[in-house]
């Protein structure tokens, strides 16, 4: 038996960084204003709302800082950085399958809806493909001591 610790997963690590950028990023959006809802691709609705004074664009970008921070967390435990978190095995194949569905599913489902293809379609589905390959990498790297 070897009671060496085992260092945490690279690539987990980097998954957890990825997550916690993308975290920090949703709140410079809330930060930025209208400006930065539209050059991040939240829509025009997003950013006339934020333009507004409306109260909805904070909670629901902030929401998904929330869950992008709870994920980053996930990506630390399964990498062996923190103590292990509630559902060590299925959360992380969640966050992974999101990630790569989003990847695929998304600019389908924009063209399914006659949206045009955007920048930002094109830009986020190849970021989250990114990250879901990362994760996946440390996920199965990983699996035996999750």
């Amino acid at each position: 038996m070897n009671s060496m610790p085992q260092a945490p997963n690279m690539y987990l690590l980097a998954g957890a960084a990825l997550s916690a950028c993308a975290a920090l990023l949703h709140l410079a959006i809330i930060a930025g204003g209208p400006a930065w809802y539209r050059f991040f691709g939240a829509g025009e609705d997003m950013a006339a709302a934020a333009a507004r004074g409306r109260i909805m664009p904070a909670p629901v970008t902030l929401a998904i800082a929330a869950v992008l921070g709870a994920w980053s967390a996930y990506a630390l435990a399964g990498a062996g950085a923190i103590p292990p978190l509630p559902l060590l095995r299925p959360a992380p194949v969640l966050i992974t399958a999101i990630y790569l569905v989003r990847a695929v599913a998304f600019a389908p489902a924009m063209h399914a809806m006659g949206q045009p293809m955007t920048p930002f379609v094109v830009w986020s589905s190849l970021i989250c493909l990114g990250f879901g390959i990362v994760h996946l990498i440390g996920l199965v790297q990983r699996w035996p001591a999750l």
